[in-house]
């Protein structure tokens, strides 16, 4: 007499399947660009913007559209930090990115809705 087995996967491999589906769908669906906060008054042609700490950049707020006013942030040390979006980033350096936030790249992903361009 044969006897019919089958397959069943075990619940370590479900739960890690349906793990590494929900930290996909999370990571390509931000709705938040990735920002530095970076002193404007530190341009350098090789290396861009020095990356500072985000406390210089508290009290600021980027414009929609080039419409608005900004506040940048001035502490006590002179640094003139402002949020920078959807840069590369090399060590305490930052390039490559926009100071306008609605001008950051869309990263529409699996289940986003993203907005078309007409």
């Amino acid at each position: 007499m044969e006897r019919k087995t089958t397959r069943r996967l075990r619940s370590s491999t479900v739960i890690l399947g349906g793990m590494g589906a929900l930290a996909a769908a999370l990571t390509s669906c931000g709705s938040e660009p990735d920002k530095r906060c970076v002193d404007r008054n530190s341009y350098d042609a090789l290396n861009g913007y020095r990356v500072v700490d985000s406390s210089a950049c508290k009290g600021t707020s980027s414009t929609t559209g080039g419409k608005g006013k900004k506040s940048r942030g001035r502490g006590t040390s002179g640094v003139d930090g402002e949020w920078y979006y959807d840069s590369d980033v090399s060590g305490r350096w930052a390039d490559y990115g926009t100071f306008d936030k609605s001008k950051a790249a869309d990263r529409g992903g699996f289940g986003c809705s993203g907005s078309s361009g007409g």
